[in-house]
């Protein structure tokens, strides 16, 4: 799936509203909570929020970054910017995460404003000096996030059903018929040891249970590389009590179907994987690649068209490494 990928980097992007598309009154609402009239935006090229995410620039010189949705775009959408709402009044100091400077919620329409970071996406295919950069960003969110802020939701709670995947395609043989077909040269392989793959995953969330915060959904469109720091933005999918390598791990099938490298190498040679026991980075592993390959298969959410897609090359880098356990 890297040619792909390359072939065409914003295949697995989203669809983004501008600022015309936005409700008068939304419009309105951003401008008196900015307290500056808009005077133009830049909007964003990355991720799969079909909602408005642009940085504005106001009549009083100053910039903000806003995010806006509503059930409209995507019936989810709405409750992930109320969590990444409740995430960024958690975050602790040293996270290298963009501030929230506001947010507003009447119902339908969420929106949120952080401040504006200079930063570019990493190029892709993965450039060495970029990953590199994101892999020492992991650090410190480590030491940052550890001991796990209070008031988040436990990691080993969300991934229950999260890491369900291999189970839900072994009760629905169409899926799995779908899954075995998609996967390509994994297929054979991935019914041979479904049974395997259903017993590691099970144990995964339980593996991935520690005393650090996790980003949750860490891939080269959440983090934007600026002159002196690396930050790391969308926070919706945030918890606590994560071992330090989840996001490591879960990051690491975008980075080999992006032609950042070896994800096993990659992870072995981490800080935050030093002392790492096998089974358990296997069990997690396992659960990681059965929410891409069970997801791959589903039909897509409204608004986010090419997301199966995106899951689909995931799962199938994430297959490769698991192969080798």
């Amino acid at each position: 799936m890297t040619s792909v990928e390359q072939a065409s980097p914003h295949a697995f992007g989203g669809s983004r509203l501008g600022w015309a598309d936005l409700p008068r009154a939304v419009r309105a609402r951003i401008a008196d909570i900015a307290g500056a009239e808009v005077i133009s935006e830049t909007g964003a090229t990355n991720g799969f929020s079909p909602g408005y995410a642009a940085v504005l620039e106001l009549g009083d010189g100053t910039r903000v970054f806003v995010k806006a949705v509503s059930p409209e775009q995507n019936p989810d959408s709405p409750n992930l910017a109320r969590s990444e709402i409740r995430v960024a009044e958690r975050l602790p100091d040293g996270v290298p995460a963009p501030r929230l400077l506001w947010s507003d919620d009447d119902g339908a329409w969420v929106l949120l404003g952080f401040e504006a970071v200079e930063g570019r996406s990493p190029e892709r295919p993965w450039r060495g000096q970029d990953l590199d950069r994101v892999l020492e960003a992991l650090v410190d969110l480590a030491e940052a996030g550890s001991p796990s802020p209070p008031g988040l939701r436990a990691l080993s709670r969300t991934l229950s059903d999260s890491f369900a995947g291999w189970r839900r395609l072994a009760d629905a043989p169409a899926d799995l018929e779908r899954a075995v077909a998609a996967v390509g040269e994994h297929g054979g392989w991935m019914l041979e040891h479904l049974d395997d793959l259903v017993t590691w995953a099970e144990g995964g969330a339980l593996a991935a249970a520690g005393d650090t915060l996790v980003h949750g959904d860490l891939r080269g469109d959440n983090v934007l590389l600026g002159p002196r720091h690396v930050w790391l933005i969308d926070w919706p999918h945030a918890c606590g009590h994560g071992v330090a390598w989840y996001d490591l791990l879960a990051m690491l099938p975008s980075v080999a179907m992006q032609g950042g490298g070896d994800p096993h190498e990659i992870f072995w040679k981490h800080p935050n994987a030093h002392g790492a026991d096998r089974e358990s980075v296997r069990a997690v592993l396992a659960g990681v690649t059965s929410f891409f390959v069970h997801g791959s298969v589903q039909p897509p959410p409204q608004g986010i068209p090419n997301l199966r897609t995106f899951q689909l090359a995931q799962g199938m880098a994430a297959l490769d490494w698991l192969r080798r356990f």
